[in-house]
């Protein structure tokens, strides 16, 4: 009998060791994780998907039919203004200019008789204009067969690169056909949507005549090495999409962007006093941003917030919420509106300082 009491009071003495730790775990448990808004100046950036054109990128096409005699450029080689890039076979046109040639010196030739006739008296006035009308055709007739001559050679209207050459030499070439396209690429405009908020914020913040300076990141997420600078917007928002055009223009003297690349375009802007706060403390309902604010009786007030800009795991919040206020961290899903909690602070340089930052 003696035994069974040991035995008992044993038990009893490792239920209540072993039951008290778990009454203190769970009350921890049931404390929630509260921060604080950090404010500080900082840097955002905003990324707009581009496209990259060439200032000038034009086709090559012929202007006159035959044969393609000759072919003297390749496809992507460097060429100058002026320079020779194809030659239609001219002798047909040779020959047309020869005979024009021959033509105006026959109607030249008979001015000069008439004229001669007509300061004697022995024909009038009139045959002598006529004499005129016909010179002045056939030097007409003349210039356009030099015209017809001369578009038998194509060159380049300007520095640039050419591209692919869709004809080969020998081919038969029709009027219009294009032969290739040409490229500057001295400098390249780089296109970007921007939507109407956004426009608006650009719009107020910048003076007349001031620039934005934007920087743009190539498909293979290098950042190219010289800012660009956003030198035209366009007229009128795509109704279909609700955003406008901008246009950056970048320097390319070292010829690394090419007409058709894509890339994204980084706005960098500088915030003062920004309010900033880690995505993880935010809900989305319905499209909208909401935050936990814990008010001073430590009760959750379920709060909507603007978002002016993100960033890697933070936002910046534009409108609804102060940097001295309390808001839940953690365990946003384990409370409802006006829920009183239990809490835990942290400090929100601690917060952030976990969470991953942009690099720059």
């Amino acid at each position: 009998m003696k035994q069974i009491l040991v035995l008992s009071g044993l038990c009893a003495l490792l239920c209540h060791t072993g039951c008290h730790p778990k009454e203190e775990h769970h009350e921890a448990a049931s404390k929630l994780l509260v921060t604080s808004p950090l404010t500080a100046d900082t840097t955002i950036t905003r990324e707009y998907v581009c496209q990259i054109k060439s200032i000038r990128n034009i086709e090559v096409r012929a202007q006159e039919k035959g044969y393609l005699q000759d072919v003297l450029v390749d496809e992507g080689q460097h060429v100058k203004a002026g320079q020779l890039l194809f030659r239609i076979m001219p002798k047909l046109y040779e020959a047309e200019l020869l005979k024009a040639e021959a033509e105006a010196q026959a109607a030249e030739i008979e001015v000069q008789n008439t004229k001669s006739l007509a300061d004697k008296n022995v024909v009038s006035k009139n045959e002598l204009a006529m004499a005129n009308a016909k010179l002045k055709k056939a030097k007409a007739e003349l210039a356009l067969a030099q015209v017809h001559l001369a578009f038998t050679e194509i060159r380049a209207p300007f520095d640039g690169i050419i591209n692919h050459l869709h004809l080969k030499l020998g081919s038969l070439v029709e009027e219009g056909d294009l032969l290739t396209s040409l490229s500057d690429n001295s400098r390249m405009w780089v296109y970007f949507n921007v939507s109407e908020a956004e426009y608006l914020d650009y719009a107020s913040a910048i003076k007349p005549k001031e620039k934005i300076n934007v920087h743009l990141r190539m498909a293979n997420k290098e950042e190219f090495k010289y800012p660009g600078v956003v030198e035209t917007i366009e007229a009128e928002f795509n109704n279909e999409t609700g955003n406008i055009a901008f246009r950056a223009t970048f320097p390319n003297s070292e010829g690394l962007l090419r007409h058709g690349e894509t890339g994204s375009i980084l706005v960098r802007e500088q915030m003062k006093n920004a309010v900033i706060i880690p995505q993880k403390a935010t809900l989305e309902i319905m499209d909208r941003k909401y935050v936990y604010v814990v008010d001073k009786n430590n009760t959750v007030q379920l709060r909507p917030v603007t978002i002016g800009a993100e960033m890697p795991d933070l936002f910046v919040v534009k409108e609804g919420l102060k940097g001295d206020e309390k808001i839940l961290l953690e365990g946003l899903r384990k409370v409802k509106n006006n829920d009183k909690i239990a809490f835990d602070f942290e400090n929100p340089r601690s917060v952030i300082s976990q969470l991953v930052l942009p690099s720059e």
